[in-house]
Protein backbone atom coordinates (compact mmCIF):
# COMPACT_ATOMS: atom_id res chain seq x y z
CA UNK A 1 0.00 0.00 0.00
CA UNK A 2 1.38 3.45 -0.86
CA UNK A 3 2.80 5.42 1.99
CA UNK A 4 0.28 8.18 1.38
CA UNK A 5 -2.58 5.82 2.16
CA UNK A 6 -1.31 5.68 5.72
CA UNK A 7 -1.85 9.34 6.52
CA UNK A 8 -4.97 10.87 7.91
CA UNK A 9 -6.34 14.25 7.39
CA UNK A 10 -7.06 17.67 7.88
CA UNK A 11 -5.86 18.90 11.26
CA UNK A 12 -2.90 19.41 13.51
CA UNK A 13 -3.20 17.39 16.72
CA UNK A 14 -3.90 19.22 19.93
CA UNK A 15 -1.09 19.91 22.36
CA UNK A 16 -1.66 16.60 24.14
CA UNK A 17 -1.16 14.62 20.89
CA UNK A 18 2.52 15.20 20.04
CA UNK A 19 2.91 11.81 18.37
CA UNK A 20 2.35 13.40 14.95
CA UNK A 21 5.42 15.60 15.41
CA UNK A 22 8.69 13.73 14.82
CA UNK A 23 11.89 14.29 16.75
CA UNK A 24 13.23 16.50 13.94
CA UNK A 25 10.18 18.75 14.17
CA UNK A 26 8.49 17.46 11.03
CA UNK A 27 4.79 16.60 10.80
CA UNK A 28 3.83 12.93 10.28
CA UNK A 29 0.17 12.07 9.86
CA UNK A 30 -1.61 9.49 11.96
CA UNK A 31 -2.54 6.18 10.36
CA UNK A 32 -6.05 5.79 8.96
CA UNK A 33 -8.01 3.33 11.06
CA UNK A 34 -10.93 2.23 8.85
CA UNK A 35 -9.58 1.10 5.49
CA UNK A 36 -11.81 -1.80 4.41
CA UNK A 37 -12.09 -1.42 0.61
CA UNK A 38 -15.31 -1.08 -1.32
CA UNK A 39 -16.12 -3.89 -3.73
CA UNK A 40 -17.62 -7.36 -3.97
CA UNK A 41 -16.71 -10.13 -1.55
CA UNK A 42 -16.92 -11.01 2.14
CA UNK A 43 -14.02 -8.77 3.18
CA UNK A 44 -15.21 -5.68 1.34
CA UNK A 45 -17.84 -2.99 1.76
CA UNK A 46 -20.67 -3.29 -0.79
CA UNK A 47 -21.30 -0.25 -3.00
CA UNK A 48 -24.97 0.02 -2.11
CA UNK A 49 -27.21 3.02 -2.67
CA UNK A 50 -28.66 4.50 0.52
CA UNK A 51 -26.44 2.51 2.85
CA UNK A 52 -23.81 5.14 3.65
CA UNK A 53 -23.53 8.78 4.62
CA UNK A 54 -20.42 10.73 3.64
CA UNK A 55 -19.38 13.14 6.40
CA UNK A 56 -17.19 16.11 5.54
CA UNK A 57 -16.33 19.69 6.34
CA UNK A 58 -16.19 22.20 3.49
CA UNK A 59 -12.94 23.49 4.96
CA UNK A 60 -11.02 20.25 4.49
CA UNK A 61 -9.25 19.54 1.17
CA UNK A 62 -9.14 15.77 1.73
CA UNK A 63 -12.91 15.68 2.22
CA UNK A 64 -13.58 18.21 -0.54
CA UNK A 65 -12.14 15.98 -3.24
CA UNK A 66 -14.51 13.14 -2.34
CA UNK A 67 -17.45 15.57 -2.54
CA UNK A 68 -16.30 16.82 -5.96
CA UNK A 69 -16.11 13.27 -7.33
CA UNK A 70 -19.46 12.38 -5.76
CA UNK A 71 -21.04 15.37 -7.54
CA UNK A 72 -19.28 14.88 -10.89
CA UNK A 73 -20.17 11.18 -11.10
CA UNK A 74 -23.78 11.67 -10.03
CA UNK A 75 -23.60 9.72 -6.78
CA UNK A 76 -25.56 12.28 -4.80
CA UNK A 77 -28.73 10.17 -4.73
CA UNK A 78 -26.78 7.06 -3.70
CA UNK A 79 -24.57 8.55 -0.96
CA UNK A 80 -26.05 11.19 1.35
CA UNK A 81 -23.90 14.03 2.67
CA UNK A 82 -23.47 15.39 6.19
CA UNK A 83 -21.62 18.66 6.73
CA UNK A 84 -19.69 19.57 9.88
CA UNK A 85 -18.89 23.14 10.84
CA UNK A 86 -15.49 24.59 9.87
CA UNK A 87 -15.19 25.84 13.46
CA UNK A 88 -13.84 23.40 15.99
CA UNK A 89 -15.87 22.80 19.15
CA UNK A 90 -14.24 23.75 22.45
CA UNK A 91 -13.54 20.32 23.86
CA UNK A 92 -10.65 18.56 25.55
CA UNK A 93 -10.01 16.64 22.33
CA UNK A 94 -9.93 17.52 18.63
CA UNK A 95 -13.31 16.97 16.98
CA UNK A 96 -15.76 18.19 14.36
CA UNK A 97 -19.27 19.36 15.31
CA UNK A 98 -22.54 19.38 13.36
CA UNK A 99 -23.41 22.83 14.68
CA UNK A 100 -24.66 23.98 11.26
CA UNK A 101 -27.66 21.66 11.58
CA UNK A 102 -30.83 22.24 13.59
CA UNK A 103 -30.31 21.20 17.17
CA UNK A 104 -26.56 20.96 16.50
CA UNK A 105 -26.99 17.36 15.32
CA UNK A 106 -26.65 15.63 11.98
CA UNK A 107 -30.27 15.14 10.80
CA UNK A 108 -29.72 11.58 9.58
CA UNK A 109 -27.33 10.12 12.16
CA UNK A 110 -28.45 12.17 15.14
CA UNK A 111 -24.86 12.80 16.25
CA UNK A 112 -23.40 16.06 17.52
CA UNK A 113 -19.70 15.21 17.12
CA UNK A 114 -17.76 13.31 14.47
CA UNK A 115 -16.05 11.24 17.16
CA UNK A 116 -19.34 9.49 17.89
CA UNK A 117 -19.27 7.43 14.68
CA UNK A 118 -15.65 6.50 15.37
CA UNK A 119 -16.48 5.39 18.89
CA UNK A 120 -19.48 3.47 17.61
CA UNK A 121 -17.12 1.54 15.35
CA UNK A 122 -14.41 1.10 17.99
CA UNK A 123 -15.05 2.11 21.62
CA UNK A 124 -11.28 2.21 22.20
CA UNK A 125 -10.55 4.53 19.26
CA UNK A 126 -8.25 7.30 20.51
CA UNK A 127 -7.12 8.93 17.27
CA UNK A 128 -8.42 12.14 15.77
CA UNK A 129 -11.87 11.76 14.17
CA UNK A 130 -11.15 12.78 10.60
CA UNK A 131 -13.03 13.68 7.43
CA UNK A 132 -14.02 12.39 5.00
CA UNK A 133 -15.55 9.33 6.56
CA UNK A 134 -18.13 6.94 5.16
CA UNK A 135 -20.66 5.93 7.81
CA UNK A 136 -23.03 2.97 7.82
CA UNK A 137 -26.32 4.77 8.36
CA UNK A 138 -28.15 1.90 10.07
CA UNK A 139 -25.33 1.16 12.52
CA UNK A 140 -24.16 4.80 12.80
CA UNK A 141 -20.55 3.73 12.70
CA UNK A 142 -17.50 4.73 10.67
CA UNK A 143 -16.64 2.10 8.09
CA UNK A 144 -14.11 3.83 5.83
CA UNK A 145 -11.88 6.90 6.30
CA UNK A 146 -9.07 6.21 3.81
CA UNK A 147 -9.36 9.53 1.99
CA UNK A 148 -6.44 8.64 -0.29
CA UNK A 149 -8.38 5.78 -1.90
CA UNK A 150 -11.97 6.96 -1.49
CA UNK A 151 -12.25 8.85 -4.78
CA UNK A 152 -10.80 5.85 -6.61
CA UNK A 153 -13.50 3.65 -5.09
CA UNK A 154 -16.17 6.12 -6.17
CA UNK A 155 -14.70 6.04 -9.68
CA UNK A 156 -14.52 2.24 -9.96
CA UNK A 157 -16.47 0.18 -7.43
CA UNK A 158 -19.42 2.58 -7.51
CA UNK A 159 -19.55 2.68 -11.33
CA UNK A 160 -22.90 0.86 -11.55
CA UNK A 161 -24.49 3.82 -9.72
CA UNK A 162 -22.88 6.58 -11.79
CA UNK A 163 -25.19 8.88 -13.72
CA UNK A 164 -25.67 8.29 -17.42
CA UNK A 165 -22.68 9.53 -19.43
CA UNK A 166 -20.65 10.12 -16.27
CA UNK A 167 -17.02 10.99 -17.00
CA UNK A 168 -14.24 8.49 -16.52
CA UNK A 169 -11.98 10.24 -14.02
CA UNK A 170 -9.78 7.17 -13.59
CA UNK A 171 -9.30 5.63 -17.06
CA UNK A 172 -7.90 2.12 -16.85
CA UNK A 173 -5.14 2.78 -19.36
CA UNK A 174 -3.92 5.79 -17.34
CA UNK A 175 -4.26 4.43 -13.81
CA UNK A 176 -0.60 3.63 -13.25
CA UNK A 177 0.38 7.12 -14.41
CA UNK A 178 -2.39 8.76 -12.38
CA UNK A 179 -1.35 6.82 -9.25
CA UNK A 180 2.28 7.86 -9.70
CA UNK A 181 1.41 11.53 -10.13
CA UNK A 182 -1.04 11.39 -7.22
CA UNK A 183 1.75 10.16 -4.96
CA UNK A 184 4.02 13.10 -5.75
CA UNK A 185 1.17 15.62 -5.56
CA UNK A 186 0.20 14.21 -2.17
CA UNK A 187 3.65 14.27 -0.59
CA UNK A 188 4.87 17.60 -1.93
CA UNK A 189 1.69 19.67 -2.46
CA UNK A 190 -1.45 18.32 -0.72
CA UNK A 191 0.42 17.32 2.42
CA UNK A 192 3.35 19.63 1.66
CA UNK A 193 1.46 22.71 2.78
CA UNK A 194 0.70 20.97 6.09
CA UNK A 195 4.34 20.00 6.50
CA UNK A 196 5.13 23.70 6.21
CA UNK A 197 2.37 24.89 8.50
CA UNK A 198 2.79 22.26 11.20
CA UNK A 199 6.59 22.07 11.27
CA UNK A 200 8.13 22.47 14.71
CA UNK A 201 11.62 23.27 13.50
CA UNK A 202 13.07 25.71 11.00
CA UNK A 203 14.83 22.91 9.15
CA UNK A 204 11.69 20.82 8.71
CA UNK A 205 9.75 23.87 7.54
CA UNK A 206 12.33 24.91 4.98
CA UNK A 207 12.70 21.39 3.58
CA UNK A 208 8.93 21.12 3.09
CA UNK A 209 8.76 24.66 1.66
CA UNK A 210 11.44 23.93 -0.93
CA UNK A 211 9.79 20.67 -2.01
CA UNK A 212 6.38 22.35 -2.24
CA UNK A 213 7.49 25.11 -4.56
CA UNK A 214 9.75 22.86 -6.60
CA UNK A 215 6.72 20.67 -7.30
CA UNK A 216 4.48 23.65 -8.05
CA UNK A 217 7.09 24.96 -10.49
CA UNK A 218 7.16 21.55 -12.15
CA UNK A 219 3.36 21.46 -12.42
CA UNK A 220 3.34 24.99 -13.81
CA UNK A 221 5.61 23.80 -16.60
CA UNK A 222 3.55 20.64 -17.18
CA UNK A 223 0.38 22.71 -17.58
CA UNK A 224 1.97 25.15 -20.01
CA UNK A 225 1.26 22.80 -22.91
CA UNK A 226 -1.81 20.85 -21.83
CA UNK A 227 -5.16 21.87 -20.47
CA UNK A 228 -5.26 19.35 -17.62
CA UNK A 229 -2.65 17.15 -15.99
CA UNK A 230 -3.21 14.30 -18.46
CA UNK A 231 -4.25 16.26 -21.51
CA UNK A 232 -7.67 17.35 -22.73
CA UNK A 233 -9.80 15.80 -20.00
CA UNK A 234 -10.13 16.00 -16.23
CA UNK A 235 -8.89 13.04 -14.19
CA UNK A 236 -8.68 12.11 -10.52
CA UNK A 237 -5.29 13.86 -10.34
CA UNK A 238 -6.86 17.20 -11.26
CA UNK A 239 -9.40 16.83 -8.45
CA UNK A 240 -6.61 16.24 -5.94
CA UNK A 241 -4.48 19.16 -7.05
CA UNK A 242 -7.44 21.54 -7.28
CA UNK A 243 -8.46 21.29 -3.62
CA UNK A 244 -5.03 22.53 -2.51
CA UNK A 245 -4.85 25.27 -5.14
CA UNK A 246 -8.30 26.53 -4.11
CA UNK A 247 -7.14 26.97 -0.51
CA UNK A 248 -3.67 28.28 -1.22
CA UNK A 249 -4.10 32.05 -1.49
CA UNK A 250 -6.99 32.25 0.98
CA UNK A 251 -5.37 30.17 3.72
CA UNK A 252 -2.03 28.43 3.23
CA UNK A 253 -0.07 31.44 1.97
CA UNK A 254 -0.46 33.24 5.29
CA UNK A 255 -1.62 30.64 7.83
CA UNK A 256 0.99 28.03 6.80
CA UNK A 257 3.81 30.37 5.71
CA UNK A 258 3.81 29.04 2.13
CA UNK A 259 4.61 32.55 0.97
CA UNK A 260 7.02 32.36 -1.96
CA UNK A 261 4.24 32.78 -4.51
CA UNK A 262 0.49 33.13 -4.62
CA UNK A 263 -1.22 30.77 -7.04
CA UNK A 264 -2.47 33.90 -8.83
CA UNK A 265 1.14 34.71 -9.63
CA UNK A 266 1.53 31.56 -11.72
CA UNK A 267 0.42 31.91 -15.32
CA UNK A 268 -0.65 28.34 -16.00
CA UNK A 269 -1.55 27.04 -12.53
CA UNK A 270 -3.81 30.04 -12.02
CA UNK A 271 -5.59 29.63 -15.34
CA UNK A 272 -5.90 25.89 -14.69
CA UNK A 273 -7.36 26.46 -11.20
CA UNK A 274 -9.97 28.86 -12.64
CA UNK A 275 -10.81 26.40 -15.42
CA UNK A 276 -11.59 23.75 -12.82
CA UNK A 277 -13.41 26.17 -10.52
CA UNK A 278 -15.76 27.05 -13.36
CA UNK A 279 -16.53 23.36 -13.94
CA UNK A 280 -19.70 21.93 -12.32
CA UNK A 281 -18.78 20.02 -9.18
CA UNK A 282 -15.69 22.11 -8.40
CA UNK A 283 -16.57 25.76 -7.78
CA UNK A 284 -20.08 24.96 -6.57
CA UNK A 285 -18.63 22.79 -3.78
CA UNK A 286 -15.89 25.30 -2.85
CA UNK A 287 -16.81 27.33 0.24
CA UNK A 288 -14.21 30.06 0.73
CA UNK A 289 -15.91 31.38 3.86
CA UNK A 290 -15.62 27.97 5.52
CA UNK A 291 -12.00 27.67 4.38
CA UNK A 292 -11.01 31.04 5.82
CA UNK A 293 -12.89 30.50 9.09
CA UNK A 294 -11.24 27.15 9.69
CA UNK A 295 -7.66 28.00 8.84
CA UNK A 296 -7.58 31.47 10.36
CA UNK A 297 -9.86 31.11 13.37
CA UNK A 298 -10.17 27.48 14.33
CA UNK A 299 -7.40 25.20 13.13
CA UNK A 300 -5.44 25.13 16.40
CA UNK A 301 -8.33 26.02 18.69
CA UNK A 302 -8.20 24.59 22.22
CA UNK A 303 -9.75 25.32 25.57
CA UNK A 304 -6.59 27.00 26.84
CA UNK A 305 -6.11 29.38 23.89
CA UNK A 306 -8.27 32.36 23.08
CA UNK A 307 -9.86 32.34 19.65
CA UNK A 308 -8.19 34.79 17.25
CA UNK A 309 -10.32 37.88 16.73
CA UNK A 310 -9.49 38.74 13.11
CA UNK A 311 -10.78 36.97 10.03
CA UNK A 312 -8.96 38.12 6.87
CA UNK A 313 -11.29 40.03 4.55
CA UNK A 314 -9.53 39.01 1.33
CA UNK A 315 -8.57 37.75 -1.07
CA UNK A 316 -10.97 39.01 -3.75
CA UNK A 317 -12.93 36.00 -4.99
CA UNK A 318 -14.60 37.37 -8.11
CA UNK A 319 -11.43 36.71 -10.09
CA UNK A 320 -12.17 32.97 -9.94
CA UNK A 321 -14.87 33.57 -12.54
CA UNK A 322 -12.72 35.49 -15.01
CA UNK A 323 -11.82 34.04 -18.42
CA UNK A 324 -8.96 31.57 -18.35
CA UNK A 325 -8.43 30.72 -22.02
CA UNK A 326 -7.37 27.17 -21.23
CA UNK A 327 -9.65 25.65 -23.88
CA UNK A 328 -7.19 26.92 -26.51
CA UNK A 329 -4.74 24.23 -25.39
CA UNK A 330 -7.09 21.47 -26.45
CA UNK A 331 -9.53 23.03 -28.87
CA UNK A 332 -12.30 21.47 -26.81
CA UNK A 333 -15.00 23.08 -24.73
CA UNK A 334 -15.98 19.87 -22.95
CA UNK A 335 -13.89 18.96 -19.94
CA UNK A 336 -14.70 15.36 -19.15
CA UNK A 337 -13.72 12.02 -20.63
CA UNK A 338 -16.87 10.08 -21.50
CA UNK A 339 -16.97 6.35 -20.86
CA UNK A 340 -15.38 4.34 -23.62
CA UNK A 341 -13.52 7.29 -25.12
CA UNK A 342 -9.76 7.49 -25.50
CA UNK A 343 -8.33 9.74 -22.80
CA UNK A 344 -4.88 10.31 -24.25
Amino acid sequence: MPQSSQGSNCELPSSNKPKEISSDGSFKRQTNRFMTPFGEGPDKLPAEAGRYRLLWSAACPWAHRSVIVRRVLGLEDSISLGTASPMRPRLQHVDWEFSLDEGRRDPVLGIQYMSEVYKNADPDYDGRPTVPVMVDIKEKKAVHNDYFKLTNYFETEWAALHKEDAPDLYPEDLRADIDELNESIFHDVNNGVYKCGFAHSQGAYEEAYDKLFARLDELEQRLSGRRFLFGDYITDSDVRLYTTLARFDAAYYTAFNTNRNLIREYTHLWGYARDLYQTPGFGDTTDFDAIKQHYHLSITISTDKAEPAILPKGPELSVWNTEHGREKLSGKTEKFLKKGADGR
